[in-house]
């Protein structure tokens, strides 16, 4: 059973109250009853057994049985930076990403992207990754939400410094250090940030943006892999090397 994320302000007096849309998706897809249990997350890290106590059409509402807190993030902070991809390979990236800790996904325009996000929809796509990372988190039974923000240029990405952090572009046919040797900061506070490009691979222009915003080029051998498949590589050397796989 995954575990779902909730606000905390739907609990009171130790009852949980869920209502839509999340109510639709435990009754009609997972056909919980009466008298089951089911697992709950609130944005303060904090995880709930709940036994289901009244279900109705309008809301579930059941009774905290065990309150357990997250330890305390003892790891860097993953963010990627993920060319938008073409057919279902930003969606299958996304999913994969969330399910392997990434704790926000930038969906880049770059010069070799192929589609583009419409101006008019832009909200309405960020929302669906959105809901795909939210699903994927539940799965994986992570402790946080990740964050699917607002799609923008690689160029702006990579102007965008974050302080103290480990920023890597991942790379083909360009020289760069092994993802496997890069230095990995330890501290809890600390983050890392991976650009991963088209399949087309990124242009000139943007790995010379990319360098000049303190960007490391990464590469992880002579393999030349999908997009999708390249995120999932390298997000998993990345959590194996931080102790989070293997």
């Amino acid at each position: 059973m995954p575990v779902f994320f909730i606000s905390a302000e739907q609990i009171r007096n130790g009852t949980l109250t869920i209502s839509e849309p999340l109510l639709t998706h435990l009754r009609s897809s997972l056909r919980i009853q009466v008298g089951e249990t089911i697992r709950v997350t609130d944005e303060h890290r904090r995880r709930y057994l709940v036994e289901v106590s009244h279900l109705d059409r309008r809301e579930l509402k059941g009774r905290i049985l065990e309150e357990q807190v997250a330890p305390a993030p003892n790891r860097p902070r993953i963010s990627l930076g993920q060319a938008i991809l073409k057919g279902d390979g930003m969606d299958w990236a996304v999913q994969k990403a969330s399910e392997l800790g990434a704790a926000s996904v930038t969906p880049l325009v770059t010069n070799h992207t192929v589609v583009r996000p419409n101006p008019s929809r832009q909200g309405t796509q960020q929302s669906r990754w959105q809901r795909i990372a939210t699903e994927a988190a539940q799965q994986s039974e992570q402790w946080e939400v990740p964050q699917v923000l607002a799609s923008c240029v690689a160029g702006d990405f990579f102007k965008r410094p974050v302080e103290g952090a480990l920023n890597l572009i991942l790379t083909e046919r360009y020289p760069g250090q092994s993802l496997a040797s890069v230095v990995m900061p330890q501290k809890a506070g600390a983050s890392i940030r991976i650009a991963v490009g088209p399949e087309g691979g990124w242009t000139q222009e943007e790995l010379e943006q990319a360098v000049n915003g303190g960007f490391v080029p990464i590469s992880m051998g002579e393999r030349i892999l999908r997009g999708e498949t390249a995120t999932i590589a390298a997000l998993s050397i990345l959590q194996s090397r931080l102790g989070e796989l293997g």
